[in-house]
């Protein structure tokens, strides 16, 4: 039985810019409708603002560098792959659109101001790496092998 064969409900099923978006949504329900988890922060438009946009370049870099591989972007269907990206921003991360979303949650809950909100990052990672990351690491791991297990002990999951 391969490793796609044997993936639980929720393995690759909801593209990660969904569950992004959920996760945002969620964020600002929370930030809107339960006002004892607001706080003041100084400057925190500028601050929220330029965390974002760190965030968003990171994830458009690791898409541009698949890109420039040639490979898959599609993160539901990681066996569509045709080679493991290990340079430019994937020598520090191995899953910087990933990091690039979580780095724009942060964002955004400094934006909100609110710390209930900001509470729900911890959970988005915890998802990612249980339904998105792992499904993605052992499906990739049959398909490339010692090369990509290799590039896995070299490099981070996040940072």
């Amino acid at each position: 039985m391969s490793n796609i064969e044997k993936m639980s409900y929720l393995e690759l099923k909801l593209p990660p810019l969904l569950v992004l978006l959920l996760f945002i949504f969620c964020m600002w329900l929370i930030a809107t409708k339960i006002p004892f988890g607001s706080m003041s922060l100084p400057y925190s438009f500028p601050l929220a603002m330029i965390i974002a946009l760190i965030g968003a370049g990171i994830a458009i870099a690791g898409v541009m560098s698949f890109r420039n591989a040639k490979t898959t972007v599609n993160p539901v269907k990681p066996e569509a792959s045709t080679t493991i990206v290990s340079s430019g921003i994937y020598q520090i991360s191995r899953n910087p659109m990933y990091l690039g979303f979580v780095i724009l949650l942060i964002g955004l809950s400094i934006f909100l101001s609110n710390s209930l909100a900001f509470m729900l990052v911890p959970f988005y990672v915890l998802y990612m790496n249980r339904f998105q990351i792992i499904p993605e690491e052992r499906i990739l791991a049959d398909k490339f092998g010692d090369t990509y297990l290799s590039y896995k002990q070299s490099v981070r999951r996040w940072l």
